[in-house]
């Protein structure tokens, strides 16, 4: 085994978890789930089936991962975040056959008690403040607050606040990189 799981783990059969992975203390595997290398998993999250997480991303305690959910490389899940995938549940009614997907780009982090409403794609390294709910796609780089979010700037690939000039071009105040607004998409030039 090339992953560390705790004891109290658990992990269905039909699960395929990469190399350098920790899955930590009564958290649930399901069946189907992909993780990919160096992931950390933290306490009490529950991955349900088929969900794909890609290398390096850090789920954070009390997490919940529907069907659905596809996280690609280096996505921060904060604490007691959740996802759905069905618009309009009801207890008596089977939708299992309704699911909505639900990918998180690239670098993307999500804060503790942030819900994400399926069917909504979150762009690479976008940000989604604590406790946002977010009901509709956020675009790479944008900073999202509130129920219902609603974009409230532009993030770094550090994390850090981008604040554009008027000729729409900004610098990461911890790396140094520069990024350009246009037609409201922010890139990140490689000079």
């Amino acid at each position: 085994m090339s992953f560390f799981a705790h004891p109290t783990a658990v992990i269905d059969e039909g699960s395929k978890i990469g190399a350098g992975t920790k899955i930590w203390h009564f958290s649930h595997i399901m069946n189907g789930c992909v993780l990919g290398e160096l992931c950390n998993i933290g306490q009490n999250v529950v991955i349900s089936p088929d969900v794909i997480l890609g290398n390096n991303v850090k789920v954070q305690n009390n997490v919940s991962l529907y069907t659905g959910v596809i996280c690609e490389d280096d996505v921060f899940l904060g604490p007691s975040c959740v996802f759905t995938n069905v618009i309009n549940p009801r207890s008596a009614v089977n939708r299992r056959n309704q699911y909505l997907s639900t990918k998180v780009g690239k670098g993307a982090s999500i804060g503790a008690n942030a819900t994400i409403v399926c069917g909504h794609d979150i762009g690479n390294y976008a940000f989604i403040g604590a406790g946002a709910v977010v009901t509709k796609y956020v675009p790479a780089y944008a900073l999202v607050v509130g129920n219902p979010a609603k974009q409230v700037g532009w993030m770094s690939e550090y994390g850090s606040k981008l604040l554009f000039d008027e000729n729409g071009e900004a610098f990461c105040k911890e790396s140094g990189d520069r990024y350009i607004l246009k037609n409201n998409l922010v890139n990140k030039v490689n000079e």
